[in-house]
């Protein structure tokens, strides 16, 4: 059976799972699907189009599913789809999308959004994300699987930060961050790999070590960081490798951040 406080207000229409709870002064919105195991704290705001999915943890003063912080946006129809067993702390803002950038506002799995963090319109967030507190995703970026953000931080609009990468403390990123990157300093400068975190994925030596070539190669190689980037491509036979060129020669809007720049 389902659980909502007396105090809170759910409004007709929404589906609330068996086994989810919504606690004290919380508001939920007609449009809004729980499904079981969903966790509403009290004095969270779920609104729109918004879909949380199971055994998925929401603490107070989380608004999520409010319109988008865009001017463009004109009440067109969009929403907001978080996975699995995330844990969202107090503070944290989660918008729909919105029409010109595809409508949709996607969070994956088993992510942990620390207090006061925003996740902007029309944003891909991957599994097992970490945005720690007080950090901001802003409108159309994509955080691959198992990123790190810092505290403090912002990311800029449009940007795609590959799968694996950690960015540090008090850091803006303005451009797109190569797999299993390291990302510090106050205006983001990609400072090497994420060394910890491929060791603790279980990434082996082999690979490993063929990332750090690769890296190296794409610091200081001939011609430019996609001639590089190609290079790499022909030669090496790292799967890592192979997933981080294939990132740096995706589609994208921004430029990449280069080591060392």
């Amino acid at each position: 059976m389902s659980y909502v406080h007396p105090s809170a207000v759910v409004e007709t229409g929404a589906e609330i799972a068996p086994g989810a709870r919504v606690g004290p002064f919380c508001h939920v919105g007609p449009d809004v699907r729980l499904a079981d195991g969903v966790v509403l704290h009290s004095h969270v705001v779920v609104t729109g189009d918004t879909e949380i999915g199971e055994g998925s943890e929401v603490f107070p003063f989380a608004v999520l599913g409010a319109i988008p912080q865009d001017l463009k946006y004109s009440g067109e129809a969009a929403r907001l789809v978080i996975g699995a067993r995330n844990r969202i702390r107090e503070h944290v803002t989660m918008n729909i999308g919105t029409g010109h950038g595809g409508g949709l506002t996607r969070v994956g799995d088993d992510g942990l959004f620390m207090a006061g963090c925003h996740i902007a319109h029309d944003c891909r967030i991957g599994d097992r994300v970490i945005i720690v507190n007080q950090s901001a995703i802003a409108g159309h970026c994509v955080l691959e699987d198992d990123v790190i953000v810092g505290g403090l931080c912002g990311v800029h609009q449009f940007v795609r930060i590959g799968r694996g990468a950690i960015i540090g403390a008090v850091t803006m990123v303005t451009k797109d961050v190569v797999p299993h990157g390291l990302v510090q300093g106050p205006r983001g400068v990609l400072d090497g790999l994420n060394l910890v975190g491929l060791k603790r994925k279980g990434v082996g030596r082999a690979d490993i070590t063929a990332l750090r070539a690769a890296f190296q190669m794409l610091k200081d190689g001939e011609g430019t960081f996609a001639d590089r980037a190609r290079r790499l491509k022909a030669e090496s036979v790292s799967e890592p490798v192979q997933e981080m060129v294939d990132f740096i020669l995706g589609d994208t809007d921004r430029s990449f951040l280069t080591p060392g720049g």
